[in-house]
Formats: structure tokens, C-alpha cells, sequence
């Protein structure tokens, strides 16, 4: 089962992956984790990555998609296992180019696409949160802002995307993560 978790910055991507990797044992892609090993790092790609997320903008579409496909190629098992993809693809064309990677190199697709919806205001609340605990950069309210208008602009028209395909699952992104995934859970197995 090969999952993408979608939703906007701050709308639990990452915890609920983590449930999803333990409960399926899944192949876990977190383009925010590999960006900033490479930030950390001091790589090429990390030098790169770092100027454009402090602005609050989307890493270029063909630098994702390499990222991806090389987590992939170190990972030959992964889509036997099953992937989950978290925090990709977050434009159009990135989805068109993973759907071709995945039936190209792998024979396979997305079989679902868990959408965490949660409001605006709770989402600025929680990434506030986030950043006084973890001390990320990125989790201030000037780029928070940047980062939500940047998601509404580009990633968005994902779920338009992910629906017509009839791979969407809504959830409610509000309430206790055991909640919520028990709603993932639910809709994982329609």
C-alpha cells in the first residue's frame, strides 16, 4: 500500500505518519527529513534547499522528484513494503511525476491519499507550538504565513487532484492523534 499524507503545514503530517509506519510497517519518505539532513549537512542540495525554505517557498519540483527517486533507489524494498509519502508531492507536476515513476520503475501506484484538514488558525497555533519546542526555523509567524499562502497556491489544487482520481480520504485533522487515526484507519480500509 503506497500512501500520500496531504494537508497544510502544521496539520499533523508527521505524527500521523509515524502511527502509520508502526500500525503497516511502511517505507517512510519525509522530504522535510532528507532537506534538512542536507541543511544539516551542509550539501549542495542543502545550501540550495535552505535559502528557498527560509523564504517560505516550495523546493523546485525536479530537485524533489531526484530526492525522491534516489531515497527510492537506496531503498529496494520499500515499495514491497509499501511507501508512505509524506510531505510529497506538493504541486501537480509532482504527482503526475511520481505516478509515472511509481508504474515506470516499479510497476505500481498511490492507493490512497490521507487528507488532514484542520482550519487555518488552528494550523498558525500549532506550528507557533511547534517551533517555541523544537526551536525550528521555519515556525515563526511571518514564514508561517508565507508557507500557508504558498499551500493554498500550490499544493492545494492537490486535493482537486487526488479527488478526481478517487484516491482522496478527507479526515478530520482536529481532536487526539488516537482519534484521528482511528478515522485514517477506518478510511484505509474502504
Amino acid at each position: 500500500m503506497n500512501i500520500v499524507i496531504f494537508g497544510a503545514p502544521g496539520s499533523g503530517k508527521g505524527t500521523q505518519s509515524e502511527k502509520l509506519i508502526n500500525e503497516y510497517s511502511l517505507h517512510h519518505i519525509s522530504t522535510g527529513d532528507v532537506l534538512r539532513e542536507h541543511i544539516a549537512n551542509g550539501t549542495e542540495i542543502g545550501k540550495v534547499a535552505s535559502a528557498i525554505i527560509a523564504n517560505g517557498q516550495l523546493i523546485p519540483d525536479n530537485l524533489m522528484i531526484d530526492i525522491l527517486a534516489d531515497n527510492l533507489k537506496n531503498h529496494p524494498d520499500a515499495i514491497e513494503k509499501g511507501v508512505i509519502f509524506d510531505g510529497f508531492p506538493r504541486t501537480i507536476p509532482q504527482a503526475e511525476a511520481l505516478n509515472e515513476l511509481l508504474k515506470k520503475e516499479y510497476d505500481s501506484e498511490i492507493h490512497a491519499v490521507v487528507g488532514l484538514e484542520v482550519a487555518e488558525d488552528e494550523l498558525v497555533r500549532r506550528m507557533i507550538e511547534r517551533g517555541k519546542s523544537s526551536g525550528r526555523a521555519d515556525d515563526n509567524l511571518e514564514t508561517i504565513q508565507k508557507r500557508l499562502s504558498v499551500y493554498h497556491k500550490q499544493t492545494q489544487p492537490l486535493c482537486e487532484y487526488y479527488k478526481n482520481a478517487g484516491k482522496y480520504r478527507p479526515i478530520n485533522g482536529n481532536g487526539t492523534v488516537d482519534e484521528i487515526f482511528g478515522e485514517i484507519k477506518e478510511q484505509l480500509k474502504k
